[in-house]
Order: structure tokens, then sequence, then C-alpha cells
């Protein structure tokens, strides 16, 4: 067994590598949702051009796997002279992989509102903006949060390929600690329980919400 400083050791490691797990899932969950709003907008569109641009991006980044998308910013990018930290790196790779699907989970959901409260809104002359604000994006949300949380989870999950461009995230940590410590089967355990204690709260808040949002659709006995 292992003396009560070495899991102090341990605790502490692992801890720091899930801060940076929880650093980049945050950050990286910012920038799907600001291109994930973006892309869906223009790919309801009007303006041809630009539902072309984002239905070629949400195609482009659902074909490139996100382990292949973040070596490619690791270590292809300094050769045309442009050098990214670690962090930035899994940040903006991440974020870009999981926005081409979060794009398709917020234009799903904003197509999912009936017409007739679009025909309200132009009725009333609300402004594009101010419609998209206070008559769809209320009614759409329902249908966006459940997806994009789920979303979220899985991002948190996939984190752990952020380890593979050196940075030292839960996995790496875990990584760092078989190679000092050994006993693999004990510390991979615990990374799992770990991943586990971080993403079960996020499954939780999207069990809750979906069960308060329908709620008010459940027929009455």
């Amino acid at each position: 067994m292992f003396t009560d400083g070495t899991v102090l050791f341990i605790a502490r490691q692992l801890g720091q590598g899930a801060w940076v797990t929880l650093q980049i899932t945050a950050q990286a969950e910012v920038l799907v949702l600001v291109l994930g709003f973006a892309i869906a907008l223009m790919r309801l569109s009007r303006w041809r051009a630009l539902r072309w641009v984002a239905t070629v991006y949400v195609e482009l980044l659902r074909g490139i796997s996100a382990l292949v998308l973040l070596f490619y910013l690791f270590f292809i990018l300094p050769l045309f002279g442009i050098t990214l930290a670690p962090m930035t790196t899994g940040v903006i790779g991440l974020g870009l992989t999981f926005s081409a699907y979060g794009s398709e989970i917020i234009r799903s959901a904003l197509v999912n509102v009936s017409a007739g409260q679009r025909d309200a809104a132009r009725a009333l002359d609300f402004p594009p903006g101010a419609a998209l604000r206070r008559i769809i994006l209320p009614q759409a949300l329902p249908f966006m949060i459940p997806p994009l949380g789920n979303q979220l989870v899985e991002l948190l999950k996939t984190t752990s390929l952020v380890s593979l461009i050196t940075l030292t995230d839960l996995t790496f940590a875990g990584n760092q600690l078989i190679t000092t410590l050994g006993r693999q089967s004990l510390i991979w355990s615990i990374v799992l329980l770990c991943y586990f204690a971080m993403a079960w709260p996020l499954s939780a808040l999207v069990r809750r919400y979906e069960r308060h949002s329908t709620a008010w659709r459940r027929p009455e006995h």
C-alpha cells in the first residue's frame, strides 16, 4: 500500500490534472457555443453564400478526427510560423470540432420552433434580432439544452486527447504517476473515477433540466 505521503502526492497530481481538464472543458465549451450559434444562424440565413460557407465548415470539421486536428495545430502550424501554446491548441482544436456538431443541435432547435411563431413576430414588426432573442430562442432552448448538455459531457471526456500534445491534464497526470510509482491498474482506476466524478454532475443536471422542461407537456391524470 502507499504511504500517506504518496497518497497526498497522487491526490495533488491528479487534482492539478483534473483542474486543467475542467479549464479546457469550460473554455472549449464557450468557443463551441459562440461558433455553434454563429454557424447555425449562417445555415439559416437567406444569403446563399453564408449558407454555403457554414455547410462547408460543418461538413469539413465533422469529417476530421479531433486528434488529427490537435496534432495539426500543435505540430504542423509551427512549420508555417504559427506556434500555439498547448492549452490554446487544446481549446481551439476541441472547440472547432465540437462546434460543428453543436451548430447542428442549435440549428435543429431553432427550426423546431413553429413557423406560426415566426409569422407572428413579423406581423408584430419585430426586428430579426429581437424576434430571435425574445420569441424564437426562448422556445428553442428546451430542445437545445439537453443535447448540448450531453455534448458537454462528451467534450469533458474527449479532453483526454490533449495529453498527447504535452498538456498536463488528468490523463497525462495519471500516466506520469504510473511512470513514477507503477501500480498501473490502481492509478488508471482512480483516473476513471475522477472522470466519472466530473461527468456525473453534468449528466445529472441535464436529466434534471429535461424533466423540468418537459413537465408542462405531460398529460394530467
